[in-house]
């Protein structure tokens, strides 16, 4: 039995209900992580020094099969729907007994590490593992304390990850045998049944996406973020594939973070202390920074080999679309450390518009913006979720509802203060398609898409002429440095510009049903800023 110089983790688990274990492995370095995964045939180097894994069943989230505990404090405060399903604290104290049953005799990974790059708001994890690659993924993903830490920190969350233990939903309360429940009186978070590493991030987020504006009036938001050389702050808000990983990584600014953030009265401060970052036909040419961090100690999901064994096939998605890789933040040549960011001057709303409809760049009022928060227009790209395998267009509110415990409403109301406090530009991005459809047109050129954003920060957009789209009322600039006139205007790419109209009413209606639910909520502002279809 492993025994921490600074930590008495074998008592620490018995008093949690975890005993009579086969081994714990207490803060174990990433090298004796990869070690270990190597020696139990779980995973295997790549040509970089990057460890490669497979998830087994699961290669996405499963967002049918998240729960939150209901108890006296949750019932009334999360916005309980599809996301935020609720599950009976007597079955989550059921599953505990039996995952704790399933671990004797077993070794467990034990990793004590935090979340929040601003101290005054830093919340302490253990995370315990049943393989030792989930723990270097805690490891990447999360802040890592140094040894005087550790000897003081008490952990206040507990995260449980067993996917080899399966639950039984005739009397477990679970849909299937996978779940990931997080319980906010006993401040534990259960997952089962799955291997997919992004539950544990996700479970965190949704934690503190709860705890932050209910506790603290921050502003959590799922989006990326990084800084100028003259301090300027940019925030991308946007779901998996739509570009935040990417469009934040920008050689010529510094990355704060690439998915969760909160945003307080100085500014902004990411939540974790890694990347997690797909993967799929990435190349250094298009991604150089998120290339090179795949080194030494970075984590590879369900990627496949080229006939060497050793080199990725970053094209190929045998296993899934949805290939990914973690590693710490600072293996990002240009991460701002600590990672904490001032007022934001530009916030972007990334939309992979798979109806083709949307321009690629527009510039947002404040009734817009809060419109658009709240609706959450993308689409789900393939392989982000189980059963996605091409992209369908969603709305998901505040550009991650599954990860949001409040009402949509409560979120919007915070980024309403923000802009009204700070003169903000806002813009919306669609990284989908142009030219027709998804089947019909083509995805927008990563290259145009920085373009418009490098403008946008730069100032080269404030100085060009505007003109409003007819149906959905945002201002399209009619030039762009980089970026060919044409591209601008998304009904001039389409070659049967009645068929492009046709789309845009389409679009426009589910935009309006979509609202509905939130139109009880909503101020006069925020509901003139509706799409107006064409009579």
């Amino acid at each position: 039995m492993q025994i921490s110089s600074v930590r008495d983790t074998l008592t620490e688990l018995k008093d949690l209900g975890i005993e009579n274990l086969a081994n714990i492995y207490y803060q174990l370095s990433p090298e004796e992580l990869i070690s270990q995964t190597i020696a139990r045939g779980q995973g295997r180097l790549t040509d970089t020094g990057a460890l490669a894994v497979t998830t087994g069943e699961f290669t996405g989230r499963s967002p049918k099969d998240k729960f939150i505990v209901k108890d006296a404090s949750t019932a009334g405060t999360v916005n309980w729907n599809d996301f935020n399903q609720p599950f009976e604290a007597t079955h989550f104290d059921q599953l505990f007994t039996k995952i704790t049953a399933y671990l004797k005799d077993k070794q467990v990974w034990v990793r004590d590490c935090s979340a929040c790059a601003d101290p005054a708001y830093r919340v302490n994890v253990r995370v315990i593992t049943e393989t030792p690659w989930a723990n270097l993924f805690a490891y990447n993903m999360f802040l890592r304390p140094t040894e005087d830490d550790l000897e003081h920190m008490e952990p206040e969350w507990t995260v449980i990850q067993c996917p080899g233990f399966h639950a039984n939903p005739a009397t477990d309360g679970t849909r299937q045998h996978n779940f990931s429940i997080v319980n906010f009186a006993k401040k534990m978070i259960l997952i089962g049944g799955s291997a997919y590493t992004g539950e544990i991030k996700k479970g965190m987020f949704t934690v503190l996406n709860y705890v932050l504006p209910h506790e603290h009036g921050v502003f959590p938001m799922h989006c990326s973020a990084n800084q100028g050389e003259a301090g300027d702050t940019a925030i991308f808000f946007g779901l998996s594939g739509t570009g935040k990983t990417t469009l934040s990584a920008d050689p010529k600014r510094k990355l704060i973070g690439d998915d969760e953030h909160g945003w307080n009265g100085e500014g902004v401060f990411n939540f974790e202390g890694g990347c997690y970052a797909k993967t799929i036909d990435l190349t250094a040419e298009k991604e150089p920074q998120i290339y090179a961090a795949i080194q030494d100690g970075a984590l590879l999901e369900n990627i496949a080999f080229l006939a060497d064994g050793r080199r990725v096939d970053y094209t190929n998605s045998t296993i899934t679309e949805n290939t990914r890789v973690s590693y710490p933040l600072h293996y990002i040549d240009n991460a701002l450390e600590p990672s904490i960011g001032g007022i934001p001057r530009n916030i972007f709303f990334l939309t992979c518009d798979a109806s083709g409809v949307l321009p690629p760049v527009s510039k947002l009022s404040p009734g817009q913006a809060m419109y658009q928060f709240m609706s959450g227009y993308t689409a789900k790209v393939a392989g982000t979720e189980a059963g996605v395998t091409e992209p369908k267009s969603t709305f998901s509110a505040c550009f991650g509802a599954p990860f949001m415990p409040l009402h949509p409403a409560q979120y919007a109301k915070m980024l309403g203060e923000k802009m009204r406090a700070h003169e903000v530009n806002v813009w919306m991005i669609n990284t989908g398609w142009t030219g027709g459809a998804y089947g019909t047109g083509t995805r927008i050129k990563l290259a145009f898409t920085r373009a418009m954003i490098t403008a946008a920060l730069t100032g080269e957009l404030d100085k060009v002429a505007y003109r409003e789209h007819e149906i959905f009322g945002v201002a399209i600039p009619e030039s762009c440095p980089g970026v060919p006139t044409e591209v601008l205007d998304p009904r001039n790419t389409w070659s049967d510009k009645t068929a492009y109209d046709k789309q845009a009413a389409d679009l426009a209606a589910k935009f309006i049903r979509n609202f509905e639910k939130y139109a009880d909520k909503a101020d006069k502002e925020i509901l003139d800023a509706a799409p107006r279809p064409l009579q």
